[in-house]
């Protein structure tokens, strides 16, 4: 497995995620479990995407600018969740705000499996693809300890 499935892999978890909160309604205990997975997966793989993936690729002139708007997408995620976690569950706005998330998410993914992977693939070796997966499973094992 290299960097590129090891990611898809868990981008395919945050969509059915993502999806599955989407059809949830009120302030019931499906939504409030999914939210607190959809939340710990988005955080735990943000970190650790940014950590193995995006700083190699930072220092790279090809690759650099791709890798800022990336990063920068995450906060806007995460600005995304604190807005959910302040909003109640049975609030019509909550779900307002849930589907925003999911807009989000869905381009955010989009964006990095069809532009950055392609960019990245031109720049890492396959020896680094693999030995990033390795190290992106692990830091992924401890964030979703910590998340």
């Amino acid at each position: 497995m290299d960097i590129f499935e090891a990611l898809r892999h868990d981008h395919d978890i945050q969509r059915e995620l993502i999806r599955r909160l989407i059809k949830t309604h009120g302030d019931t205990q499906e939504r409030d479990k999914l939210f607190a997975q959809l939340k710990q997966e988005l955080v735990a793989h943000a970190t650790a995407e940014e950590r193995i993936f995006y700083m190699p690729l930072m220092q790279n002139d090809f690759t650099q600018g791709k890798c800022r708007h990336s990063i920068a997408e995450h906060h806007e995620i995460d600005e995304l969740i604190e807005a959910l976690e302040t909003t109640p569950y049975s609030s019509p706005q909550w779900l307002v705000k849930a589907k925003q998330l999911e807009e989000k998410v869905e381009h955010h993914l989009s964006e990095e499996e069809h532009e950055v992977f392609q960019m990245a693939g031109k720049t890492i070796t396959q020896k680094a693809k693999q030995g990033m997966a390795g190290m992106y499973h692990r830091e992924m094992d401890t964030q979703r300890k910590t998340a």
